[in-house]
Parts: structure tokens; C-alpha cells; sequence
């Protein structure tokens, strides 16, 4: 047995990526997922709608009022939180599951849900991903065309209190290149895992 293995994790570790809506966390996770084996994402259920493009099981668990007021109920999820009248929430079971295997699990949440999970679970690696300005971040929203004016007013405001929040994180990344920000979170997650178990 090497000296590494001795002192190997048993566990996979559970990295929250967070940020304001907008800020490019679809397009870093994607590039992070192909470039760093190892870590796989968990998909969230929601109320809203399906974008263009995104297919159930794959993007999001899309699910009725009625059936995501059962998983709350029920205990089945790890975190939820009502966002832009939506609502979100990760899958317990699936996670606690797949992080036994030690596989590292990423989830893509909202500013909200990562701190309660952080709250909930305080060794998850918990990652702000921001925009390089306010302005960028209303540009972006602007250039997706999925959102009315109102939503992207309502976005921004949100945003706005999320950025404060960034002192609660553990890590902050700048979104100001895709490629820089998926190399600087794939140095996160490399020595995260080097890190010895205390």
C-alpha cells in the first residue's frame, strides 16, 4: 500500500458551484465536466419550465408543484429553495449514494441552496462563480433572449444581494474567460483532493 493511499479520502467530495443567474455557470460546468474525470454533476429537479434545448433528466428532473411538494415532504431532498418563482431542490439519496462511492459530486445551485447545503454539510467545497461586473452579468442576461424584461430586471436585483454573499464561500471564481474560469476550478478541485484527511 502506498503512502497516498494510506491517507486517501474514503468519500467523494461535494463541491457546490454557485452564482448569480447569468454569470455562465451551464458553460464552465460543461467545459469543468469534459476536462476533470472524476467529478460528476447531480441534476436538480425544478417547477419551471423547460428552455429550449434542455431535456428532462439530462439539464433538469422537470416536475409539477404537486410532486415537489411530495419529495419535500418526503424528505427527499437536501436542499430547496424558490428562485425567480421557481423552485429547486437536489436529490438526497442520489448524492449521499454516489459521494459513498467516492466519486466527487458537483452541484450547480443557486446562491441560496449552496449555503444551506453548506450549512447542512460544512465540508462541501463551496465555489462562487461572479462576473467580471454588474454590467458584463446584464449583458449576458440581455444576449440569452429567454427572459422578459421584468425577469432580467428581477435577475439583476437578485444578483445584486448574491454578491454579498461571497465572503460565505469558500472559493471565488471570476468569470471573465471561460477557459480561465474551468482552469481555475479544476486547480481547486486537484487540491482539494490533495488534501490530506484531518
Amino acid at each position: 500500500m502506498s503512502i497516498s493511499d494510506t491517507h486517501r479520502r474514503r468519500k467523494g467530495l461535494l463541491i457546490v458551484l454557485s452564482g448569480p443567474s447569468g454569470v455562465g455557470k451551464d458553460a464552465v460546468l460543461a467545459e469543468f465536466l469534459a476536462t476533470c474525470p472524476g467529478v460528476v454533476r447531480c441534476v436538480t429537479a425544478t417547477t419551471r419550465a423547460p428552455r429550449q434545448g434542455e431535456e428532462p433528466g439530462r439539464d433538469y428532473h422537470f416536475l409539477d408543484l404537486d410532486e415537489f411538494r411530495r419529495m419535500v415532504e418526503a424528505g427527499e431532498l437536501l436542499e430547496y429553495a424558490k428562485v425567480h418563482n421557481n423552485y429547486y431542490g437536489t436529490p438526497r439519496k442520489w448524492v449521499e449514494d454516489t459521494l459513498a462511492t467516492g466519486t466527487d459530486v458537483i452541484l450547480k445551485i443557486d446562491v441560496q441552496g449552496g449555503l444551506a447545503v453548506k450549512k447542512l454539510m460544512p465540508r462541501a467545497i463551496a465555489i462562487f462563480l461572479a462576473p467580471p461586473s454588474v454590467e458584463e452579468l446584464e449583458r449576458r442576461l440581455r444576449s440569452r433572449l429567454t427572459d422578459s424584461e421584468r425577469d432580467i430586471e428581477k435577475r439583476l436585483s437578485d444578483a445584486k444581494g448574491e454578491l454579498e454573499r461571497i465572503p460565505d464561500y469558500d472559493y471565488l471564481v471570476e468569470n471573465d474567460s471561460l477557459q480561465d474560469a474551468v482552469d481555475r476550478l479544476r486547480c481547486i478541485i486537484l487540491a482539494e483532493r490533495s488534501k490530506i484527511e484531518r
